[in-house]
């Protein structure tokens, strides 16, 4: 690793599998506060109540910073030697990414369906992978800790819909573009982590 950077970290593991309890150990425990970086888009109830319960385990002394859509600047911004930054979760700014090129580019919505042509589904997913390319470009190269939470999607049923399938698929090819930058990789299950690289 490049003594000018801080290291790369990225946890993933299922739904309530503990990977963000996890990450917020480890972001603890390199000394100090730190800056979670969320990328959560609080749009129900539902969400309102998992953040809720997020932030209320989180130490008074940790800033929180919301960005869901580009989270490489606030790297940039936050990049001092030292610091530690915990982004929580990969798979959210995929999804706001993803949603807002297809939104942008001709999809339609009738309530919670959304009606796309699947060609524009693979390029949306392919511009969503392009700025995971500049976001882990930018992990690699600052002098701050990055830990990075994601979800691992693919483990699970295939979605029965075009979105859901593609989705599925970038948020894999997502996972593995993080995990070949990383210089650490852990999976949690059960809420025992277990590092694979």
């Amino acid at each position: 690793m490049n003594e000018d950077r801080g290291p790369l970290i990225l946890i993933t593991g299922g739904v309530r599998s503990g990977k963000s309890s996890y990450a917020e150990k480890l972001a603890a425990g390199e000394g100090g506060p730190y800056i979670y970086l969320a990328t959560a888009r609080v749009e129900d109830e539902a969400m309102r109540m998992r953040v809720n319960r997020h932030q209320k385990r989180r130490p008074a002394a940790v800033t929180t910073v919301e960005e869901p859509l580009e989270p490489h600047l606030v790297l940039e911004r936050e990049a001092a030697t030292g610091k530690v930054i915990l982004v929580d979760c990969l798979t959210l700014l995929l999804s706001n990414r993803f949603l807002a090129d297809i939104d942008r580019h001709g999809a339609t919505r009738e309530g919670e369906d959304i009606f796309v042509d699947e060609l524009l589904l693979e390029e949306a997913a392919d511009r969503t992978l392009e700025y995971i390319r500049l976001f882990a470009a930018t992990a690699t190269k600052i002098p701050a800790t990055v830990i990075v939470v994601t979800n691992e999607v693919g483990m699970g049923v295939v979605p029965e819909y075009p979105v859901g399938r593609v989705f599925r698929d970038l948020s894999g090819r997502a996972n593995q573009m993080l995990a070949q930058a990383a210089d650490q990789v852990w999976f949690v299950v059960c809420g025992l982590p277990q590092r694979f690289k």
